[in-house]
């Protein structure tokens, strides 16, 4: 119906608790469907029906608007068609204000970034609106600069409110900027801080990538702020949002007609002006001529064609090594480089040269720094350390653990310090790969007849041939590589490696708090701690570690950083593949039922989601051990 004769009034209220009813019981989509695009093209060119189209959601009851309002903004084809629908229903309706300005956008976090454009640029749109978007905005970075809210909110939460904010952004004009600077740059020091202190990469980018726009909002003539990161997909969508594309594109084409016309117009100028200076540059004073005739340029080079890089050689022994990475010369700079390249392989080539000094090598490299720019001079030396502490591990893995709680180190040398014992633990623990290949259809022969002499290699090649010539085989099967047999190494030393880290982490130094602000390396540590108790399987010390881990696990299990949580689940997980469910249940059997009960509740309410996907696994898998257990037969 379009008309209503005799220019009787209506009420459309009947309508409206229709509209309602039927968004709130599920078929909103059904019904917004249909209604958005046809009210959109009806409101376009009418103002009598913009009226009407007012009065609809107007007269929707509180208990429906939400569903309703929702459902608009979620379908409207973009910002002014948003707000040729709803009108100012945010400034008249207490119910649909709460939904657009707190609901949708500090308690929900699902929601596109198409919905974000449309609800912040409806806001924009409107005089009347626009203090409802900066009281937005400025809610918004309070929840963002909240140290708690980064603390405890899902990393998908806070890349929702980093868009709303960089969306908020793009809408201010400069007289609003001005009236709130000191927020903007008191949220934005607070902000930055709080982001930065996260284990998280993605929460660190992101409060990076947020300080740099609001930066750039308010700088008007000095320098703005500027971090150093690795820009990917989320990282440029979250920088192109602060570009605003005007919903009106004509009047600007239209002036960019003209400044190219303008600049068309002068370039003929400017070419005159590049002629007439190139037809002046011959006449040059005598003094200026004269000093071009007394220049080298005409000076032959000499050829250095033929010339060859001189080669420095490295050392051949581990002490010469100890001598060169320890001296403080800076003429040995080329002899340095070769000693750093070549020291893996020396220390792997001797063993029992490097068992001597491994302690004092092990020393030297972790202090060493970079004299030149060297090529992958970390990789190179962290594969030096690893090589010496599998070479002698028990005094290299001592010293190194003590020095992670000493004084005076940074935490960059004690992040090193797990790597290098996480990295040589798995060398220790997993057998090495021999370039031996075996057929399937040969056999392997039972005697061996003096294995170092070149006679019975002789014997045993013509024996070999002899065979292959007289056999008939119909499949050779395919080669593969086999695995030597030998003993796992980090049996004996598991311990060495693993208990001197976790003894003492609650006791913070002068320089270093691990329960304190130091969490990105307790993260680490953690992380370290579970790798190694995931390779000790089967060895002697397994049950004693996994013991001590629970403990360690339970007193920080309510730890507010997510990473060191997410370490604390991979610990449980490592735990309960490495130690035998025999162990567990005889000895953790009270600990076990704490540590059930407490993943069911990590499982339910940790706002990680990665935290909760890690203890559903952990959970299913006592369940999979306990079936295990129970099928054995006693």
């Amino acid at each position: 119906v379009y008309f209503i004769p005799g220019g009787l009034d209506c009420s459309i209220s009947f309508v409206s608790h229709v509209l309602g009813k039927v968004c709130i019981h599920g078929r909103q989509k059904d019904i917004l469907g249909v209604l958005v695009p046809r009210l959109t093209d009806l409101t376009k060119s009418d103002c009598i029906w913009q009226r009407i189209c007012w009065r609809l959601v107007e007269c929707v009851p509180d208990r429906w608007m939400e569903a309703v309002v929702l459902g608009f903004v979620q379908r409207a084809p973009g910002a002014d068609v948003l707000s040729r629908l709803l009108g100012n229903l945010v400034v008249k309706n207490k119910k649909a204000q709460f939904v657009v300005t707190q609901k949708m956008l500090l308690l929900q976090y699902g929601h596109t970034t198409a919905v974000l454009q449309n609800l912040l640029g409806y806001l924009s749109l409107d005089s009347l609106r626009r203090t409802l978007l900066l009281r937005v905005l400025q809610e918004l970075l309070e929840t963002w600069s909240s140290s708690s809210a980064v603390k405890h909110s899902p990393a998908e939460q806070q890349l929702y409110i980093s868009k709303a904010v960089l969306i908020c952004l793009s809408h201010l004009k400069e007289p609003e900027i001005e009236s709130c600077r000191q927020e903007l740059l008191t949220s934005m020091m607070e902000g930055v801080k709080c982001h930065l202190d996260s284990s998280l990469p993605q929460l660190r980018r992101l409060g990076m990538v947020v300080a740099e726009a609001i930066s750039l909002k308010m700088s008007t003539e000095g320098p703005v702020l500027k971090f150093e990161y690795e820009e990917d997909d989320e990282t440029r969508e979250l920088k192109s949002l602060l570009v605003q594309t005007p919903s009106s594109c004509v009047v600007p084409s239209l002036l960019d007609d003209d400044r190219s016309e303008k600049a068309g117009a002068a370039l003929p100028l400017v070419l005159e002006s590049n002629e007439k200076s190139h037809t002046a540059a011959p006449l040059m004073p005598v003094e200026e001529s004269d000093a071009e005739l007394d220049s080298d340029d005409d000076l032959i080079p000499y050829d250095m064609s033929e010339d060859k890089e001189l080669k420095i050689k490295a050392p051949v022994y581990i002490r010469d090594c100890i001598e060169v990475l320890a001296g403080s010369r800076s003429e040995d700079v080329d002899k340095w480089e070769a000693t750093v390249k070549a020291l893996e392989s020396l220390v792997r080539n001797n063993p029992a040269a490097t068992r001597e000094v491994s302690v004092e090598l092990a020393k030297i490299l972790l202090h060493l720094e970079e004299k030149t720019c060297i090529e992958g001079f970390v990789e190179l030396r962290q594969r030096a350390q690893v090589a010496v502490l599998t070479t002698d591990p028990i005094p290299v893995a001592k010293y190194l653990t003590s020095q992670f709680y000493s004084l005076n180190y940074s935490l960059r040398q004690r992040m090193d310090i797990l790597d290098v014992l996480v990295l040589a633990a798995q060398e220790l623990s997993c057998p090495k790969f021999h370039g031996k290949t075996k057929h399937s259809g040969a056999q392997k022969p039972c005697i061996h007849l003096l294995p170092g002499s070149d006679s019975s290699k002789g014997w045993r090649r013509i024996v070999d041939e002899r065979i292959k010539s007289k056999t008939r085989r119909f499949d050779m099967g395919q080669s593969r590589v086999e695995l030597a047999s030998r003993p796992n190494e980090f049996n004996s030393v598991a311990g060495y490696f693993f208990f001197p880290l976790i003894q003492h982490f609650d006791r913070p130094l002068t320089t270093f708090d691990l329960l304190g602000e130091d969490h990105l390396v307790l993260g680490r540590l953690v992380h370290t701690l579970a790798i190694l108790m995931y390779l000790a399987v089967n060895t002697v010390a397994v049950t004693a570690m996994g013991k001590a881990l629970l403990e360690f696990v339970w007193a920080l299990r309510f730890h507010t950083d997510s990473y060191v949580r997410q370490g604390l689940l991979s610990c449980i997980s490592s735990l309960l593949l490495s130690v035998p469910m025999e162990r567990i249940l005889a000895d953790m059997t009270e600990e076990l039922l704490e540590t059930q009960s407490w993943l069911g509740d990590v499982m339910e309410k940790d706002p990680d989601g990665d935290c909760r996907r890690l203890a559903v696994q952990n959970l299913l898998l006592m369940e999979n051990l306990k079936k295990k257990l129970e099928a054995v037969p006693s």
